[in-house]
């Protein structure tokens, strides 16, 4: 294939277009129900040390080198990894099959993003309804959780019918956006959802601002209070590796960086569209999600109605718990906690909305541009796909299915993806070529002191994460160490799904390649 040949691709309509969508992106679930959970957990303000070092030196480079890649395989008609890495490689036959991966890691955690984004329209609906108005203590809550999910069968719910029905719209509303491409469907959408969630966020913040004291016996649990509750610095741990891995694991989390993702938003980028600013807003405009509403909301609001203890038990009893559990429960407490339920769960959906349709895109994007699927084609078959596994997920959640996905796709994958893209950057394409290319039309140039951060600090912190992992949790992880035997035969079912798509992907490489999709090395000179 000459560079004669390849073919038109679609551009984002506006420079805010694609910094929203990437904000979207990583603005998700993750932001208003992790980030409070990991700072509360691990030292409040103290977390916030290792936080900030992995945004600067694993966040921002990584984040930098995805957004100039994809750029520059988009030029030469590719979007996704496979394709990025061999453009970015010289056309090195290897390269492109180290890009499966970044289409494995969105897949997988699609699969059960989909229902979790369910949960969060459905609540929206129990809100208003008030369905789940009369439950006042945690054991009931979560038992309406519990039914609502089709973990167990109660007095609540006979089966997961509810939430399948809300999965099944949310499915049909994320593969709509697909469908109508990246200006039509995903540019629209941010810039609707993103103000909207801003909106949301305020409401939310002024409202637990502005409780007062809600048990006048505890007069010492004010909001105020509750903030030096999560963000007072308990140093000691800093001395805890697991606090630097949790930051670590939180910034690849939040700011959607090693999942494939941005690398294929930028590749619809105009040739001299800047990359450097505009990964820099968009990573601020995550931050400021994160940071500012998600840790100013939640465990403040924890606080006040249940105290230090309290609150400490909600941190942890991690993510889900705390948005539907904890959240519902403080909502059947205040004034017009309907109306307020509604917008936090709207501010929910929302946020796994915008981050869902980009965990589609890669996929979508490889089926376009190395197998010149048309975009019917791609939706078809993809769609297909994702509903099938996401209903293995549903049938099997109790069964441990949800947390071996997230497991693999969500937290390893991305870090090996990230170690491999920046080594592929930095020593194969070169840092010399890659400030090049960072600079071409550059709001902002990036300072050169980020090469040494590139080339050596990044991929030594990423490979002593997974070197980290392994010594510690590897073995075990793997032997499946603690397993209930109930669920040994799920999560194995879950590993062969995984292991299944890795191979089809490899094989759809294959395919691409003899069917003379990838540029030849000397067309890239």
């Amino acid at each position: 294939m000459s560079k004669s040949e390849i073919p038109q691709r679609e551009n984002w309509g506006s420079k805010l277009g694609v910094i929203l969508a990437v904000s979207g992106s990583a603005v998700g679930l993750g932001n208003f129900l992790r980030f409070p959970v990991q700072a509360a957990s691990h030292g409040g303000g103290a977390f916030m040390i290792p936080y900030f070092l992995a945004f600067l030196l694993l966040g921002i480079p990584i984040a930098w080198v995805e957004w100039t890649i994809g750029r520059y395989g988009g030029r030469h008609g590719h979007g996704s990894a496979p394709g990025v890495y061999h453009v970015i490689c010289g056309g090195k036959r290897w390269a492109k099959y180290l890009g499966v991966l970044a289409l494995l890691g969105p897949l997988g955690l699609l699969f059960y993003y989909l229902y979790v984004e369910g949960w969060t329209l459905a609540y929206a609906f129990f809100s208003l309804s008030g369905e789940y108005s009369k439950v006042a203590d945690p054991q009931h809550m979560k038992a309406f959780l519990s039914g609502f999910q089709g973990v167990e069968t109660n007095q609540f719910f006979n089966g997961p019918w509810v939430a399948y029905l809300a999965f099944a719209l949310v499915f049909v509303v994320n593969f709509y956006f697909i469908y109508r491409g990246v200006t039509k469907g995903i540019e629209k959408l941010n810039k609707v959802a993103l103000p909207i969630m801003v909106i949301c966020g305020a409401v939310l913040l002024v409202r637990v601002m502005t409780l007062g004291i809600p048990h006048p016996d505890h007069p010492d649990q004010t909001y105020f209070n509750g903030l030096g509750f999560m963000w007072n610095p308990d140093f000691s741990t800093l001395t805890d590796a697991s606090v630097w891995l949790a930051a670590a694991g939180q910034i690849f989390f939040t700011l959607s960086v090693g999942m494939g993702s941005i690398m294929v938003y930028a590749s619809y980028l105009k040739a001299q569209d800047d990359v450097a600013l505009s990964s820099l807003t968009a990573n601020s405009t995550n931050e400021f999600f994160e940071v500012i509403l998600g840790g100013s909301i939640v465990i403040p609001a924890s606080f006040m109605f249940f105290g230090a203890v309290g609150a400490q038990e909600v941190a942890q009893g991690g993510s889900f718990n705390l948005g539907f559990v904890t959240m519902p429960l403080i909502f059947n407490q205040m004034s017009g906690g309907a109306l307020i339920g509604f917008v936090w769960f709207t501010l929910l959906f929302l946020a796994g909305i915008t981050s869902s349709v980009s965990l589609i895109q890669p996929a979508i994007t490889f089926l376009e541009d190395e197998l010149r699927w048309t975009r019917q084609q791609s939706v078809l078959i993809l769609g297909s796909v994702c509903f099938i596994v996401t209903n293995f997920i549903i049938f099997t959640l109790a069964r441990g299915s949800m947390d071996e996905m997230d497991f693999w796709a969500g937290t390893m994958a991305p870090v090996v993806n990230a170690l491999i893209e920046v080594i592929l950057f930095a020593w194969v394409f070169g840092m010399t070529k890659g400030f090049r290319e960072m600079d071409l039309g550059a709001d902002l140039k990036i300072p050169r002191f980020f090469g040494f951060v590139i080339r050596y600090v990044t991929p030594t912190a990423l490979l002593a994460i997974l070197v980290a992992w392994f010594v510690q949790q590897g073995v075990a992880v793997l032997s499946l160490k603690g397993v209930s035997p109930e669920n040994v035969f799920t999560i194995w079912a879950t590993r062969l799904i995984l292991v299944s798509l890795l191979a089809v992907l490899i094989l759809l490489v294959i395919v691409a390649r003899r069917r003379g999709r990838f540029v030849k090395p000397e067309e890239l000179r």
